[in-house]
């Protein structure tokens, strides 16, 4: 099961490398979790630079691609140089998107008539490219995902296990991440936002 999680400059740590820990709790199961990139390395919004463990082009054959999003989101989606690497296949692929990720999805022309959800920041910019923006954490639609704040990278992974694999092993990880003190509630947060979804 190959995972790309597409990071840019500018991303948002929280997507990508959230994404990539609680995915990564699977890899005794044989998934193997890339953090993709359009150059050998990135620079986070904080400054944290990362280099690439696979080159773009991966996505297009990965079983699962999910976006994050960042403070460049405008910028890359605008860049045909890095657009024209991406060729996604919702019919194939297992496809999420992390905030401002959606407005990449929409500009890739995934999305159709599915509404996103989205951080507020680019909500706006989501509704102008002709997108439906939910006021909720997550929503999915077939093989198409999206989720809304920083923290809700833990809900597409979630949704990702749960789909590809069982329900009950999305629960035993995220009660393996959660707080201390509150697993049950951590828990049931996070199912009841994606088990509609399923």
């Amino acid at each position: 099961m190959d995972i790309a999680i597409l990071t840019f400059d500018g991303f948002n740590e929280l997507d990508s490398l959230i994404a990539a820990s609680v995915l990564g709790r699977m890899s005794p199961f044989g998934w193997n979790i890339q953090i993709t990139c359009p150059s050998e390395s990135v620079t986070s919004m904080n400054g944290i630079v990362v280099t690439a463990q696979q080159p773009l082009e991966f996505a297009n054959t990965a079983d699962v691609v999910l976006v994050g999003s960042g403070t460049k989101t405008r910028e890359i989606v605008n860049d045909r140089n890095i657009m024209n690497r991406l060729s996604l296949n919702t019919e194939k692929q297992l496809i999420g998107a992390q905030c401002s990720g959606a407005l990449l999805l929409a500009k890739l022309g995934l999305l159709a008539d599915i509404p996103v959800c989205t951080d507020v920041t680019t909500k706006p910019w989501v509704i102008e490219s002709g997108v439906t923006v939910l006021d909720q954490a997550f929503y999915a639609a077939g093989n198409m995902a999206t989720a809304g704040g920083c923290l809700s990278s833990l809900y597409l992974s979630a949704w990702v296990i749960a789909k590809l694999f069982s329900i009950e092993q999305a629960q035993a990880i995220i009660d393996y991440v959660a707080p201390v003190g509150e697993k049950p509630q951590t828990v049931e947060r996070c199912m009841s936002a994606i088990t509609p979804y399923l």
